[in-house]
C-alpha cells in the first residue's frame, strides 16, 4: 500500500481545497479514495490511503491534484490529473530569472500578456490548462502537449519576441493536426 505523502500549499489556496462546507476536500477524497488531513493554519497537507483505496497510485495523483490546487488551478482542472494521460508540469520562476522580485514579475507579464492574451493563446493553441501563480507557471495536459506550452512558455523567458512565440505555436498546432489526422486516416 502506497506510504502517506506530505506537502504543503498556500494558505490562501486551503479553502479552494476545502470548498464551500468542504464539498471539494470531500470530492477528492471520494474520487480517488484516499483521506486528506489539511491544517489550515499552515498549509500543510496529509494525503492518506485508507481502508478501500484499490489504486496504488492514488495517494499519488491526490498529491499532483492538491499541488495544482496550490498552484492556482480549480478543483475542476485539477482533477483531470486522474486520467494516466493528464500531467501537471510546474515551472519555477526563479530558476530562470533569479531571485529579484522584479524580474519574476516582470516575466509574469510577459507570460499573461497584455489583458491575459498570451497566456491564452498559448493555452488555446496547446490546448494545455495553464495558472501563472506565485513564482510559477504550471501546466496541466497531456505530455506532447505540456511539451509544446513549456517551450513557448522558455521562449518568452529567454526574451523572445511574442510574434516569434505565437509563430511557433501555430507551426506546432499545425504539426499536432497533421499528426492526428494521420493517426486517424492510419486506424481507418
Amino acid at each position: 500500500m502506497p506510504n502517506t505523502e506530505y506537502l504543503k500549499i498556500p494558505q490562501e489556496r486551503i479553502g479552494v481545497l476545502i470548498g464551500k462546507d468542504g464539498v471539494t476536500k470531500e470530492h477528492i477524497e471520494n474520487i480517488t479514495k484516499i483521506g486528506l488531513n489539511i491544517e489550515s493554519e499552515t498549509g500543510s497537507v496529509t494525503i492518506s490511503p485508507r481502508e478501500d483505496t484499490e489504486d496504488p497510485l492514488a495517494v499519488w495523483k491526490a498529491r499532483f491534484i492538491v499541488k495544482a490546487i496550490g498552484r492556482g488551478f480549480s478543483p475542476e482542472i485539477a482533477l483531470q490529473l486522474l486520467d494516466d494521460e493528464i500531467i501537471l508540469e510546474i515551472i519555477n520562476l526563479p530558476d530562470f530569472v533569479g531571485k529579484s522580485k522584479k524580474a519574476v514579475m516582470r516575466q509574469k507579464g510577459r507570460i499573461i500578456g497584455r489583458e491575459g492574451r498570451t497566456k491564452e493563446i498559448i493555452k488555446e493553441m496547446t490546448h494545455v490548462d495553464m495558472s501563472v501563480y506565485g513564482k510559477t507557471v504550471a501546466l496541466i495536459g497531456d505530455m506532447e502537449r505540456i511539451q509544446i506550452a513549456k517551450e513557448a512558455v522558455q521562449m518568452i523567458l529567454d526574451g523572445v519576441r511574442h510574434k516569434s512565440v505565437y509563430a511557433f505555436l501555430e507551426r506546432k498546432k499545425q504539426e499536432l493536426k497533421r499528426k492526428e489526422f494521420q493517426h486517424i486516416v492510419i486506424k481507418e
